[in-house]
């Protein structure tokens, strides 16, 4: 195994494998990887910061197998941040916080491509800060029938003077978030409410959006999947590559941005790659920023 050592965050780390190829179609190496991960970082940290982390590790590149890993590793370095959280049957488990530089980039080293987060931080478990509709689109349906939800689903929130933001999902959809960051709010709250909205949706807009998971309700249709507002469920982070034929980013998008791709019909200019994402995020800033500070409460429907 080739290894060099770096200082980052005021700790030595050991970076292993740096030239090996994981995007082999595209030529993005662990190098590349971690080169993204420390740019994007200022951006991405404060979405990380305190959220139990469902690590997505890709050690022989995306074009192989990958595993899912719910425990920080017991061989992590001591200065990575970790907490305890109560699983259903009673089990703590210790899981990785990537509260800083340091721990981002020894995440990356694992190749840990895809960084997937709750709803949540660990101080209150039960208390989503945000809400969220995953546009999914099904067989015969594209980014642009998401786009087309997403304006309609900002519309209907917006009459019910909520705040909301977009981002591409990396893959084939988009997220739509409500920031909440309310003590009182709770996931039977956040999963009722984004089942009624969907379901709206569903009945005004019968050839376009379905709020039922079976395959064969989606074809030419927008999935939109209320049932991520749960404690057991993670969304892939903003500004985390995705393990596609090229690195693409789940990337933040302006309504008026949306709005104009939207009208061009382009629906390939939606999807954000790693080296897009690194120029916009540092000529624009956080543009997911409000999920953090802006505080709301669910009306009552």
């Amino acid at each position: 195994m080739n290894r060099k050592f770096a200082e980052i965050g005021g700790v030595r780390l050991a970076l292993s494998n740096l030239e090996k190829n994981l995007y082999p179609s595209y030529g993005f190496t662990k190098a590349h990887i971690l080169e993204y991960y420390r740019r994007i970082a200022p951006f991405m940290l404060p979405h990380l910061k305190d959220r139990a982390l469902t690590l997505k590790r890709y050690p022989e590149g995306v074009d192989k197998e990958y595993f899912f890993e719910k425990r920080c590793p017991s061989h992590r370095p001591s200065w990575v941040p970790t907490a305890e959280i109560l699983l259903d049957d009673g089990e703590q488990m210790t899981v990785c916080l990537v509260n800083d530089l340091n721990t981002l980039m020894w995440i990356g080293n694992l190749a840990s491509l895809e960084l997937h987060v709750p709803l949540v931080r660990v101080r209150s478990p039960e208390t989503p800060d945000s809400m969220v509709f995953d546009l999914d689109p099904g067989d015969e349906a594209d980014i642009l029938d998401c786009a087309g939800v997403a304006l309609i689903l900002r519309h209907l929130l917006s009459s019910m003077n909520l705040t909301t933001y977009v981002k591409t999902s990396g893959m084939k959809g988009l997220h739509v978030y409500v920031p909440l960051n309310s003590e009182e709010t709770t996931f039977e709250e956040t999963r009722k409410f984004s089942k009624a909205v969907a379901e709206v949706l569903q009945r005004n807009y019968p050839g376009l959006v379905t709020a039922r998971m079976a395959k064969e309700y989606r074809k030419k249709k927008v999935f939109i999947n209320w049932s991520q507002n749960d404690s057991s469920k993670t969304m892939v982070c903003v500004y985390s590559l995705r393990a596609r034929e090229m690195p693409m980013v789940s990337f933040p998008l302006s309504w008026e941005a949306l709005e104009n791709l939207t009208a061009s019909g382009e629906g390939g200019n939606i999807h954000v790659t790693h080296t897009e994402a690194l120029a916009r995020a540092e000529k624009e800033g956080d543009l997911f920023q409000g999920m953090i500070t802006v505080k709301q409460e669910l009306p009552y429907l």
